[in-house]
């Protein structure tokens, strides 16, 4: 047998075998050194993130400790003359100490400037209107509160507020104990950092607003990121998971980053150090240019000899494995979309364009041989409670168990067809069955459904449980339209739910 093989397939065999072991080992080293590179930036921005964090961390601490000492002060000696000099007094040596503070301020409970740092008593500003006069008049907690950033109305710069309640003697509101911090003290500290001409380090509050972020835009101060890649997969996470890495789009200038995010351990706030990818791997780009040029100009040569080699039939039977092969694939992948179209993702029933088309033709069919035509329209009870009290994966896979069981349950005749028609709502079609053999179906659905005993806090009957409507027709040419069915099992199914749910009804 091996006689019989031509010069030709011997020298495409040589040929093949060198240069893929020569491209396949440079490639594994390309591959193995990005990896490597990769890893080694997402090491340099986690600790770049947990430096920010600790500093962030350490910052306001300080300030929030000045702040509870002029808190004990006051609810300890009162606002007379002699207390408020007193406080006025510790409060400068406090600024003086610690340059991230830009003043120390006390308000009454109306607002009112009764004593600050600089000693000026500032009769013309009232702060009632602030975010964190607010969040304290409304609260009663004793702790820390980290407000959105502002503009000073005393100095005019970009500042935060960290801030403190104050309580008369019978525990009342009594006014507000204010810490404001320089923007500028983080903007100098994260300038320090070098994270590349296109990396960027940013201060976040944990509801997505961002405090402060470098490269530096006024603009962007106190601006949301509630739509940002970053904050939405900041915000899904809990607890230790909300520590760690991956690549997200700049929602500035969606560039791709390596964000390294971390929370602060005291505050509501976290940090993100960018590290651009472009960056990242411009000199494993460089390096792999090089030693694989003379891979490349090796693989070459042997390729163009070796082409000289192999003959015009050898390039036919080529070309025609080349086309069954795109024939075979094309064929598969119209195959894959096709029932991907007409398939529901989540359950696997069939989805809302199958049940229109199915509609229509059961439809037509019924008028032509004035058949009945039953439709079930079916919806989970409760469930926007179950998803507010579980969560929406726990409400997908309630829908995956309700839509298996209803499937299981289902008669399998040529034209019935079960789909999801929208949301938790499953309709049944039945050609060929009057009211009562569909109100069979979807009684013994909703029995089943109850049986399955799923725990649901949310409703009053403590289990997941179904409703129904039902409906039929038999259609008559000029008279009927498809849509009559759903919107009489609609209508069905919302007297089922005003009913009390947990039950069928039937459409009149």
């Amino acid at each position: 047998m091996f006689k019989r093989l031509s010069i030709t397939f011997w020298a495409t065999v040589f040929v093949g075998v060198v240069c893929l072991s020569l491209v396949g080992v440079d490639v594994w080293r390309s591959l193995n050194a990005r990896s490597e590179q990769l890893a080694e930036m997402e090491r340099l921005g986690a600790n770049l993130a947990r430096a920010m964090a600790q500093q962030a961390d350490d910052t306001i601490k300080a300030a929030d400790t000045a702040l509870a000492d002029v808190v004990e002060r006051i609810e300890t000696d009162g606002t007379g003359a002699r207390a408020l000099a007193r406080v006025q007094r510790q409060m400068q040596t406090q600024v003086i100490n610690l340059p991230q503070l830009v003043g120390l301020f006390v308000y009454d409970e109306q607002g009112r400037w009764i004593v600050n740092s600089r000693g000026t008593p500032g009769q013309a500003y009232n702060n009632a209107d602030r975010e964190y006069f607010i969040h304290h008049r409304t609260h009663p907690e004793r702790g820390p509160h980290v407000g959105h950033p502002v503009i000073s109305r005393s100095s005019g710069r970009w500042i935060m507020p960290v801030s403190r309640r104050l309580n008369k003697p019978d525990g009342s509101f009594g006014g507000v104990v204010l810490a404001t911090l320089d923007i500028d003290y983080f903007r100098r500290f994260y300038q320090s950092f070098d994270v590349g001409a296109r990396g960027a380090v940013a201060l976040l509050s944990d509801d997505g607003v961002l405090l402060l972020r470098q490269p530096f835009d006024s603009s962007r101060v106190g601006s949301s990121m509630r739509d940002s890649e970053l904050f939405r997969h900041y915000a899904q996470q809990r607890g230790a998971a909300r520590t760690g890495s991956a690549f997200f789009h700049s929602f500035h200038d969606n560039a791709v980053r390596l964000n390294s995010f971390r929370p602060l351990e005291h505050y509501p706030l976290f940090v993100t150090a960018a590290l651009s990818r472009e960056e990242m791997l411009e000199r494993w780009r460089r390096d792999t240019f090089t030693s694989s040029a003379g891979v490349v100009v090796l693989a070459a040569l042997l390729g163009f000899f070796g082409k000289r080699l192999v003959d015009q039939i050898k390039l036919r039977a080529q070309a025609e494995a080349e086309l069954r092969q795109a024939r075979d694939a094309l064929e598969s992948a119209n195959r894959t979309l096709e029932r991907q179209a007409m398939q529901d993702g989540l359950t696997g029933l069939a989805n809302r364009r199958q049940f229109d088309v199915t509609l229509g033709n059961e439809f037509s069919r019924a008028m032509r041989h004035q058949d009945t035509l039953a439709f079930i329209m079916i919806d989970v009870d409760y469930f926007k409670q179950y998803n507010d009290l579980y969560g929406h994966s726990a409400g997908d896979e309630v829908l995956r168990a309700v839509s298996k069981l209803i499937r299981a349950l289902t008669p399998k005749r040529p034209g019935d067809l079960t789909a999801r028609y929208g949301g938790e709502e499953v309709g049944i079609l039945l050609p060929n069955t009057d009211l009562h053999g569909a109100q069979a179906v979807a009684e013994r659905i909703r029995q089943a459904v109850e049986q399955l005993q799923m725990p649901h806090n949310g409703s009053p009957f403590g289990v997941v449980t179904l409703s129904a409507g039902i409906a039929t027709i038999a259609p008559q040419r000029g008279v009927h339209l498809a849509g009559m069915l759903v919107e009489a099992a609609d209508k069905a199914l919302y007297v089922a739910k005003s009913e009390g749910r947990n039950r069928l009804s039937l459409a009149p």
